[in-house]
């Protein structure tokens, strides 16, 4: 799929609206339906004999009643799900941060609860409107009337789990371990099982191509564009990556010779948004789970307990990355280099996931002993010496904040016990 419509269908899971409006238009659908069955005498209810009849078998009067309490009690109920909803993203924002509120934007089961009763209310109307007593020639929906009731009853059900599924949403470590998920699947993602090809020493010479608008890169379609410069016996050189934040007129990209059309064909190959799109960008996620930490960090929430759920959180991605290779951002044609861009590394990605949580730390024990201890793991599961050496430096660093800011003799020995644990846990002994 090209990456320009997977940018696209990023967006459109960011649109709170859309999911609740097709279940909106799926009920009136419905409604529109149940009437027509009854209308054609497809399928109907006989009033005379209600004992044969499993659902609503009452009058005219009776109808108008129902729907009239159906579609008042779920427009009412609607409105109390969207408090509850917008409550939730309040304490989400304050507690872990504005970036966190996408996932809660995101999330499918709080678009379709609101759209449930808002299509019960939707139905209800849509079917009240067909209801005519004797004076209006009588004519009542029976089979439609039996949905609303159905429909009625599921909205109750759907209440009763949202209640728990915002109770359980908010809380801390489910928010974590969602963020991490994700963090899962872009290492699945973005990691290969074969090394790929060396990138070249020499700096890239020759043409710049500037962008046009700014924006967040959001998506890279390689293969396009390695095709492109393929047939025409070029190589293209970029400069930045999905996550970067590209000003208007900045040259993205260096081409080994002039072609005619690179410009379009570069610029259509990467797509540039208003934010940040977590689709081609491992560290998205890495970003989020480091935002929970340094919030929980600051003296408002002084929370050392998430921020070391973090820390193991993100020891665990590592432990995963360890047996996998990143890529290199080095594109091949027969043979050829015919791209080159830049990719996350794994020094890059330690950096990210550690020197904030680090730098805020400012003297906490228990955070920095959790740092060297999921250190000191991960230098157990990893056996590339570059990386064990990546492990090791960062371990350097938090030792060397302890020793500036723990106060305490016995705390700092402990730290120093663990960090002699790590040098000592390294595949090349330190």
């Amino acid at each position: 799929m090209n990456a320009r419509v997977k940018a696209w269908l990023e967006i459109l899971g960011d649109l709170f609206w859309l999911r609740p409006a097709l279940v909106v238009l799926g009920c009136i659908l419905l409604a529109q339906f149940g009437v027509w069955l009854e209308t054609a005498h497809v399928a109907g209810f006989d009033p005379s004999s209600p004992d044969t009849n499993w659902g609503y078998s009452g009058g005219a009067e009776g109808a108008r009643a129902l729907l009239s309490a159906i579609a008042s009690s779920n427009i009412g109920v609607a409105g109390t799900t969207f408090s509850i909803t917008i409550a939730a993203l309040t304490l989400a924002s304050g507690q872990m941060g504005p970036r966190l509120l996408r996932n809660f934007i995101r999330d499918g089961r709080n678009q379709t609860v609101l759209g449930i009763f808002l299509g019960a209310f939707a139905y209800a109307l849509m079917v009240l409107r067909t209801v005519r007593t004797v004076e209006e020639d009588p004519f009542v929906p029976h089979l439609a009337i039996t949905g609303a009731l159905v429909l009625a009853l599921v909205a109750v059900g759907t209440l009763v789990w949202f209640v728990h599924h915002i109770a359980t949403s908010i809380n801390i470590e489910t928010v974590v371990d969602a963020v991490q998920q994700d963090l899962c699947k872009a290492i699945a993602t973005h990691t290969r099982d074969e090394p790929g090809a060396d990138r070249p020493g020499n700096p890239p010479t020759g043409r710049a191509v500037a962008a046009t608008g700014g924006g967040y890169v959001q998506a890279l379609d390689e293969d396009a564009l390695a095709d492109w410069a393929h047939e025409r016996g070029i190589s293209v050189t970029l400069r930045v990556r999905p996550g970067d934040y590209v000003p208007s007129g900045f040259p993205i990209a260096v081409l080994s010779a002039p072609v005619e059309g690179a410009e379009t064909a570069i610029l259509d190959a990467v797509t540039l948004g208003r934010r940040p799109a977590a689709l081609q960008d491992p560290e998205y996620s890495v970003r989020q789970l480091v935002e929970i930490a340094v919030r929980a960090l600051s003296p408002d929430i002084n929370d050392p307990f998430t921020a070391g759920s973090v820390v193991d959180h993100l020891g665990d991605a590592l432990c995963r990355i360890a047996p996998r290779h990143l890529p290199t951002g080095v594109v091949l044609r027969a043979g050829r280099t015919v791209l080159i861009h830049p990719v996350t590394d794994y020094d890059g990605l330690c950096d990210a996931m550690f020197h904030m949580i680090r730098q805020n730390a400012a003297g906490s024990v228990h955070v920095l002993g959790r740092m060297l201890d999921v250190l000191a793991r991960v230098a157990e599961v990893e056996r590339r010496p570059d990386r064990a050496a990546d492990l090791a430096r960062h371990a350097g660093l938090v030792i060397a904040a302890a020793r500036r800011d723990v106060a305490d003799p016995s705390d700092l020995a402990d730290l120093e016990d663990r960090y002699c644990r790590l040098r000592g846990a390294a595949p090349d002994g330190g």
